[in-house]
């Protein structure tokens, strides 16, 4: 499985790439932290596919990085994605390493 670590995303996300970021937690999770994905609850995938770009780097990443592993990987064996990448650590790295304002949990 591909990865990208928090900094990779931040710099990502600050030299405005075209990329997509995906939060695999719930919603109440959603609620407590977030770093501007877009909320597609872990097991509401498989009724999102048609939502998870094909065509361009897909971030996914949860609390910790085991759960968007996961989903990664379902993804992966079950719809041949090829562009999909987990954050290293999830939301707590990016809390410890690029933002230290986030509620961690």
């Amino acid at each position: 499985m591909k990865e990208t670590t928090v900094k990779e995303l931040a710099e990502l996300k600050a030299s405005g790439a075209d990329f997509q970021l995906i939060d695999v937690r719930e919603e109440n999770e959603f609620e407590i932290a977030e770093i501007g994905g877009e909320l597609i609850p872990m097991n509401t995938i498989p009724g999102n596919i048609d939502n998870i770009s094909r065509d361009k780097k897909v971030v996914i990443h949860c609390r910790s990085g085991k759960r968007s592993g996961d989903v990664i990987n379902w993804l992966e064996q079950n719809h041949g994605f090829e562009n999909l990448y987990n954050l290293k650590g999830g939301i707590l790295a990016y809390a410890d390493e690029i933002d230290n304002s986030l509620t961690k949990y």
